[in-house]
């Protein structure tokens, strides 16, 4: 992700998350950590042709990453897209030398938690009225091996 896809994640966050979108300035404040050398941020975008139909964002500390976000534009659900931009992210997870990945999801998100499961994410816990405002929980998340082999999706380029 570059400063020039801010303003369409931002598009599509809102669509996706209008209750508790980022803001632009999230955004950019995740980008400023993403770059040079002490980067500790990946962020990516899916692109099919000139359209931004997906982002993805993990911030590591230590020897501990976190999914920030995942988001998919909902004509590209069941494409396989979301389990691309995942392993996007457990790639920098392992680059970043974090043998551990933490994630929030909401519990009410039974797609997500699909796909997590699937990337072997377990549930650890729960983080009451994580997601404001609507007051709703976070189902709390961790794998313990981020390597993972590599999924395709035809037709969607991710970008860093």
């Amino acid at each position: 992700m570059r400063w020039w896809d801010i303003d369409p994640v931002f598009v599509l966050e809102k669509e996706l998350f209008p209750d508790d979108a980022w803001s632009r300035g999230m955004f950019w404040s995740e980008l400023a950590h993403a770059r040079g050398p002490l980067a500790t941020r990946r962020y990516v975008v899916a692109m099919d042709g000139d359209r931004l139909v997906g982002y993805a964002g993990l911030a590591a500390s230590g020897d501990l990453a976190d999914v920030q976000t995942i988001a998919v534009a909902r004509d590209h659900w069941g494409t396989g897209l979301g389990a691309r931009l995942l392993t996007d992210l457990l790639r920098a997870a392992t680059a970043f030398e974090c043998p551990e990945v933490m994630l929030e999801v909401r519990v009410d998100n039974t797609r997500a938690q699909k796909l997590y499961e699937r990337f072997g994410f377990a549930p650890i816990g729960f983080r009451r009225g994580y997601y404001q405002p609507g007051n709703v929980d976070a189902l709390v998340m961790r794998r313990t091996d981020p390597s993972t082999p590599a999924t395709g999706v035809q037709g969607t380029e991710i970008h860093g």
